[in-house]
């Protein structure tokens, strides 16, 4: 049975949106290995359609002998959409949350989530995500789309491990409580 594992980069207010506006001044060489290990530990990368959209758009156009490149483009890719109809970034699948919870069940690798945070909300209510990675920023962002926005349902959790980077930088996994 695979495992659905999501990893995002936050902010202390709960902030996911355009990190590229304040998470590097933390990056260093930890968190690099950090992601690193989850992007590798991933056996398919699964997407909503913002991140897809996001990805698909950059990802294909870039230098295709880069290491993270060929990693990103090769990699299949699972977009759970009721709107994408035809997607054009090499080995991407469109399913369903039904499909996912079927190829869930099947043997191989974990499912590997970057971003994607309507996807996360999702899979949290339907029981289908194993882990929560959240690489917790020590700046409060102010505005943008939150992780959990007001409103969002109770979703108890468990905390698996927790680490501390030079940086001020919390790594924490969570799972299902």
């Amino acid at each position: 049975m695979r495992k659905i594992v999501a990893g995002l980069f936050i902010s202390l207010d709960g902030v996911v949106e355009a990190p590229q506006n304040w998470h590097f001044p933390y990056f260093n060489d930890e968190m690099g290995q950090a992601v690193g290990e989850q992007m590798g530990g991933a056996e398919a990368m699964l997407l909503g359609r913002v991140t897809y959209d996001e990805f698909a758009s950059y990802w294909p156009h870039q230098d295709p002998d880069g290491e993270m490149v060929a990693q990103m483009n090769n990699t299949p890719k699972y977009v759970v959409s009721t709107t994408l109809s035809n997607p054009e970034w090499q080995n991407t699948t469109v399913i369903g949350l039904d499909e996912l919870a079927k190829l869930k069940q099947e043997p191989g690798g974990d499912l590997g989530m970057s971003g994607s945070p309507t996807l996360v909300r999702s899979l949290l209510r339907a029981g289908l995500l194993d882990e929560l990675r959240l690489l917790v920023h020590p700046i409060v962002v102010g505005s943008g789309k939150r992780l959990f926005p007001d409103g969002s349902d109770s979703q108890p959790l468990k905390l698996l491990d927790s680490k501390t980077f030079e940086t001020g930088v919390m790594y924490l996994t969570y799972g299902p409580a």
